[in-house]
């Protein structure tokens, strides 16, 4: 496949072209399709601005794809799921192109941006969802011990970004089913997620724990709940903010949008505190921002790399920071932060905090909202943990190392 036509999919029956994705030898280019430049979106301000003539994607550094599009591909866990799929159809995974994947997804992409032609293979259907079997099948696909995958589970797996495994569900009161594309009436869009061999044993309780913590802290979370199997299992699940209803909005993450590989720390919250300020130019982004970062040092959410912060397109056709997503614990690379914080990795405090907030124009008064609001929700931990059913040992931990924390960031 050399071309693939980049479509804004609002809706069902509202679409409009956006441009065409090519690929020549071993380049990659992308060019405006002139109707979209007559009344653009700036759909990736910093690297592919609207504008007439081809782009060549030459940021290798930052790999294959610009980011614009990368946002629609998944990590880890889809790509994996992805690869079964090709492989079971005689196809070479190693060999697939970029262009390829994109138009397997075809419409059901996170976000805005579909692909076509897309390819043809079986889509979603309301045949009810068995989130057990599927768990089950994806710590067996993750300990290498099934070759095969569960429709159900490549449908619904294949598209979100992040390692966990996870899938798209559509719920509808107490029903669940596949959730990738557009639902029936009643039914709305979430996330759950499944645990990966690294997590903690009870890791959806102790992130159903935190989106507690944070909206306490007050933090701006989509819904959260913990989805409970026949088995007494419990997943974490969150309702998509890319969705409402079946409408669909654009989504960009911070590191796609500057073109950082999330995979490899290097970014302080001072960046993604100015691509605040410019692009959403709204106070109130900035101190969400300001907030969830001192919730990651002091809860320990140490995996707060550049693809876990993301910006949206709203119906005024305005730029604005997304809800939080993806707050848990995690010891983090090296036991660093991702992003550091004023140039700290490993302990952060509150001359750091400060520092970056005077920096950026917030008042005394609002440093210290923050740092006093978030500094309360956190001591709550077990407070939150027992809402949650999380195990004594995990309680016990965390607690431990928000304790340290705290008292490591000297926060009066």
């Amino acid at each position: 496949m050399k071309k693939v036509n980049v479509i804004y999919r609002r809706g069902k029956n509202d679409t409009f072209p956006v441009g065409q994705l090519a690929v020549s030898g071993h380049k990659v280019y992308f060019e405006y399709d002139s109707s979209f430049l007559a009344d653009p979106l700036w759909l990736s301000p910093f690297k592919l601005p609207p504008k007439p003539g081809l782009f060549e994607h030459t940021d290798r550094n930052f790999g294959p794809l610009f980011g614009l599009f990368d946002d629609s591909l998944p990590d880890g866990w889809g790509l994996m799921l992805m690869d079964r799929f090709f492989t079971k159809q005689g196809i070479d995974a190693a060999g697939v192109s970029i262009l390829h994947r994109l138009a397997f997804l075809g419409t059901a992409t996170m976000g805005a941006l579909t692909y076509e032609p897309a390819l043809t293979h079986e889509k979603n259907s309301s045949s009810a969802f068995d989130l057990q079997l599927l768990a089950e099948q994806s710590r067996q696909i993750l300990k290498g011990q099934s070759e095969t995958v569960l429709p159900q589970l490549m449908r619904a797996g294949g598209s979100p970004g992040g390692a966990r495994p996870k899938v798209l569900v559509g719920v509808g009161g107490e029903k669940i089913i596949s959730g990738e594309e557009d639902l029936p009436v009643g039914y709305q869009h979430w996330i759950v997620k499944f645990n990966s061999g690294n997590d903690l044993p009870d890791a959806g309780a102790v992130e159903y724990a935190y989106s507690l913590m944070a909206k306490d802290a007050g933090i701006i979370m989509p819904e959260t709940r913990l989805f409970r199997t026949k088995t007494g299992e419990l997943f974490f699940g969150i309702k998509r903010f890319d969705r409402q209803v079946n409408r669909r909005y654009h989504v960009h993450t911070l590191g796609n949008m500057l073109h950082v590989n999330y995979r490899i720390p290097s970014m302080d919250y001072q960046a993604f505190f100015k691509v605040i300020k410019v692009l959403t130019k709204n106070h109130q982004d900035l101190l969400r921002g300001f907030r969830q970062m001192i919730f990651n040092v002091l809860s320990n959410n140490r995996d707060d790399h550049v693809k876990n912060f993301a910006f949206m397109i709203n119906e005024s056709r305005e730029w604005t920071l997304t809800p939080a997503y993806d707050l848990t614990y995690s010891p983090g690379p090296g036991g660093e932060h991702s992003m550091t914080v004023a140039g700290e990795g490993q302990q952060p405090g509150s001359g750091d905090f400060i520092r970056l907030g005077k920096e950026f124009g917030l008042s005394t008064n609002e440093i210290n909202h923050c740092l006093e609001r978030v500094l309360l929700a956190v001591k709550k931990w077990r407070n939150h943990a027992q809402i949650a059913h999380v195990m004594e040992t995990s309680k016990n931990k965390i607690e431990q190392i928000i304790n340290r924390n705290i008292k490591g960031a000297k926060i009066n």
